[in-house]
């Protein structure tokens, strides 16, 4: 191979990771309605996962219950949408082309809903839609987190492509590089500490030979960056943070030439010969601590804090082995189902003490964002039915034990949970944890609630379920019924009103 083909082929796979799986570029994508393949079973292009084939805006939701007057803003949420497909075969679950899903709720009315793909160079001309100014490197319809910041919105991804910011209405206004700060890759999870108004993130891209740690100021603008040499050019989908470190998790999940040279959809496999991790970097600047860990997957961080001479993480993970490019399913596969963790980084005796805090099948932990670097007490999670029979049974046939679809809140003090039960194919996303009254200090830190995209079988739509966090497992404060499904996905954020 020559280098300049080499070139090409490490372009083409640096936009592939993305939400604990990968993106890949989008030569998948081809006019048209999803191709049906009759003769093979396709979890992730189906039931709950099936991608909608248009975009909608509706005015005036019906409600059941009361939306709080208190949440003025948008809940929103992005996922793999893939814009036809010609073959079913040739497409892994995380090459679907972003959609972001929006609810406008204000002074206790849902005003509307939006749904709009993230119009990259080939969306929009898949679309038929000019794309304004050059097509930036890498480009791709980021697929796996929104974020609000310094009053814009941010469709973003890891491994390469740059964030593209969405207006109010979730129309795409361009790529987006922190008032040109940005070099090179960004990432899925970025994150936001409220007392000093940083954003940080950890950034890679597979033809480095480290990766980066960013920090964007309050202004807007990326002003540090930190270099940290790494082998085998490992994915780094999330990470956490603390008052006093970075912490960066460094698993057997690694780049393969060999499999990008062939062509494969995701050239990233479980690597036996990469040494499992954990780092920690000081944030006030200083040499990083590499720490041997136990080989798993972690998937997502809900928090981290600093206790003593140790820093706690909380973490959904996957035993290992892990395969982000599956087996046949068209999705990721693991060895079993994601489960909740707390690792305990102890520095005085060099060691990663490591425990299973629910051993129930969850994902997507998210915690009051306001406590992020902080010791929190509680955490919320999601378990979607589907999406646990997908990423453990690739040939469709069930496991022994049946999955549920609930909404998770652990007490992380008392070491107990509320679960609020959902019917039978009401597969639920991430639930995202918006405070009552985000300007007063003396509120508890569970006092406002939890919204999710809930999917209802007799409607064959969504509701944007908004439960008390406080009252987890009563009824709903209030369903706000969406005109169309929202596909399981990844990741969102409440948006509050300036």
């Amino acid at each position: 191979m020559t280098e300049h083909s080499r070139r090409n082929v490490l372009r083409g796979a640096a936009a592939i990771a993305a939400a604990g799986g990968l993106v890949g570029s989008t030569g998948g994508f081809a006019a048209g309605a999803p191709a049906t393949d009759t003769g093979r079973h396709h979890p992730f292009l189906e039931g709950a996962f099936a991608p909608v084939t248009e975009e909608l805006t509706a005015f005036d939701l019906p409600v059941t219950g009361r939306i709080p007057r208190e949440l003025n803003g948008r809940y929103l949420r992005n996922g793999p949408n893939v814009l036809g497909l010609e073959d079913p075969r040739a497409h892994h679950w995380m090459h679907g082309a972003g959609m972001v899903h929006g609810v406008r709720l204000r002074d206790g009315r849902a005003e509307w809903y939006r749904n709009r793909w993230v119009r990259s160079a080939r969306v929009a001309e898949q679309l038929g839609e000019p794309y304004p100014g050059p097509v930036p490197p890498d480009d791709f319809p980021c697929n796996t987190h929104v974020i609000g910041h310094r009053g814009r919105v941010l469709a973003i991804q890891e491994s390469g492509p740059l964030p593209y910011e969405l207006g109010y209405e979730l129309d795409t206004v361009g790529t987006y590089d922190f008032r040109g700060s940005l070099e090179g890759s960004f990432t899925a999870h970025t994150k936001l500490d409220a007392e000093t108004g940083e954003l940080h993130a950890i950034t890679y891209y597979p033809t480095w030979n480290h990766i980066r740690h960013l920090v964007v100021n309050a202004a807007g603008r990326v002003v540090r960056t930190t270099r940290i040499p790494v082998s085998d050019s490992p994915m780094i989908h999330d990470f956490a943070l603390t008052e006093k470190y970075v912490v960066i998790l460094d698993m057997p999940v690694t780049f393969d030439l060999a499999a990008a040279e062939r062509g494969d959809l995701v050239p990233y496999v479980w690597n036996d010969r990469h040494a499992a991790r954990v780092g920690v970097l000081p944030r006030a600047g200083g040499r990083i601590r590499w720490i041997e860990a136990e080989p798993t997957y972690y998937s997502h961080t809900l928090n981290a804090y600093d206790e003593g001479s140790s820093v706690v993480v909380d973490l959904t993970a996957y035993p290992a082995p892990f395969f982000v490019a599956g087996r046949g399913s068209g999705g990721p596969y693991g060895a079993g189902t994601p489960r909740l963790h707390r690792w305990t980084v102890d520095l005085d005796r060099g060691c990663v003490r490591t425990r299973v805090l629910d051993d129930r099948p969850q994902e997507f932990p998210r915690v009051n964002e306001a406590l992020l670097t902080r010791r929190h007490r509680y955490g919320y999670s999601a378990a979607a039915a589907e999406m646990m029979l997908a990423y453990v049974t690739p040939d469709g046939n069930p496991p022994d034990r049946a999955f549920s679809n609930e909404l998770i809140k652990h007490d992380l003090l008392r070491g107990t949970t509320q679960v609020h039960r959902l019917p039978r194919h009401s597969a639920a996303g991430e639930a995202v944890f918006v405070a009552s009254d985000p300007t007063d200090p003396r509120a508890a830190e569970d006092d406002g609630y939890t919204l999710a995209y809930v999917h209802d079988p007799d409607r064959g739509a969504a509701d944007l379920l908004i439960l008390s966090a406080q009252d987890f497992t009563g009824e709903p404060v209030a369903r706000v019924h969406l005109p169309a499904r929202v596909p399981l996905g990844f990741h969102g954020n409440w948006v509050p009103d300036a």
